[in-house]
């Protein structure tokens, strides 16, 4: 994994799930890189981004979808 330093310098569009709430403790995501999804902390949209290679960011969604972690 990678990170991004200033993910709001990016250029990408920051997405939250339409579960989060507008209490900020959200977690932002970003479509469209190719093989990875970007993720960021919603508070801190200056910070970095952690880039998760598309296979395991899959893998951490069926978990949550299963009720596995």
């Amino acid at each position: 994994m990678t990170t991004i330093p200033n993910a709001a310098q990016a250029g990408l569009a920051w997405t939250k799930s339409t579960y989060s709430s507008d209490g900020g403790n959200c977690v932002e995501v970003a479509h469209g890189v190719a093989g990875a999804m970007p993720v960021r902390d919603s508070k801190n949209p200056t910070g970095p981004a952690l880039v998760i290679p598309d296979s395991i960011w899959g893998a951490f969604l069926d978990s949550v979808k299963h009720d596995a972690i």
